[in-house]
């Protein structure tokens, strides 16, 4: 792996670990970012196909969205549609008629960019704690595992699988791949994915043992095989829209890696599932 891309992944690691630990406004405001950045990239992809989403009107939604999320998740469900009406409403009276495609980009802009990923806030807010201002939290010393909010123990083994997905999947479709797993995105093979989605679940088995989850290792297991899938088709879709775009890279703000959407990708789907999992699955399995 090149040194430039080695050393934008460290640091895009420690800075994710840094903000899932802290949680409360800290992670809010910092994935708040995550998302504009994102959400920009995805408007130029569209951009660059002569479509005109509202890309103002939706960032400014999709902000509201994620503030809700950490406020009262309920109020985020409730922005989702409230938001689309508006958007709506927003291209009916522009200057230049809409087309169904502005409309659709700009649906798409809200819920991929910004209502998928809002599911990560309330999945870190889960059993959270308070040790420092602005709703922070962080670990006192010596760290037992039974004392850490259940939604930083989730957040992170996820993380640990989609970084561990991505990894294996690397290194052995570098060295093994033969087989095209798509047409979508030339350089991935079926070897890599499945060598993801193995290392995926190792993580999620072993993350449950240590967090005591009931049915470990199976219930981790199979977390780790929903998040390895989903992470695999977050990637293939962000690829889509570039293959349709005509452009390499979402964008150039990562040395080595691209834009923000390269390296999101494989969380935008699999938020949503770790959060239920976790929040509706768990629960009737410890009954």
């Amino acid at each position: 792996m090149p040194l430039t891309r080695t050393i934008s992944a460290l640091v895009a690691i420690v800075f994710a670990f840094l903000i899932v630990v802290l949680g409360g406004w800290y992670f809010t405001l910092a994935f708040g970012v995550i998302v504009f950045l994102g959400q920009r990239e995805i408007f130029q992809l569209v951009q660059a196909k002569g479509i005109l989403p509202a890309a103002k009107i939706t960032l400014f939604v999709s902000q509201l969205l994620l503030i809700f999320a950490h406020v009262s998740p309920p109020l985020a469900n409730a922005v989702l549609p409230l938001g689309g009406t508006f958007i709506c409403f927003y291209l009916l009276f522009q200057p230049k008629f809409a087309t169904i495609a502005d409309v659709a980009a700009s649906i798409l802009g809200l819920f991929y960019g910004g209502y998928l990923p809002s599911y990560w806030i309330r999945l870190r807010d889960l059993d959270s704690l308070s040790t420092l201002p602005l709703e922070g939290f962080w670990p006192s010393w010596p760290l037992q595992m039974a004392t850490l909010p259940t939604g930083l123990t989730a957040t992170l083994l996820a993380f640990a699988c989609i970084i561990g997905a991505d990894i294996g999947a690397y290194i052995i479709g570098r060295l093994f791949g033969k087989t095209p797993l798509s047409n979508i995105s030339p350089k991935k093979t079926v070897e890599g994915a499945v060598s993801g989605l193995v290392v995926s679940i190792l993580v999620g088995m072993a993350g449950s043992q240590l967090l005591g989850w009931p049915f470990s290792p199976l219930s981790g297991g199979t977390l780790g095989t929903f998040i390895g899938i989903t992470s695999l088709l977050g990637d293939l879709t962000e690829s889509l829209m570039k293959r349709d775009a005509g452009v390499k890279d979402s964008g150039d703000l990562i040395p080595g890696h691209g834009g923000i959407l390269d390296r999101t990708d494989s969380y935008v789907f699999t938020a949503p599932i770790v959060y239920y999992f976790v929040t509706l699955l768990l629960p009737l399995l410890a009954k």
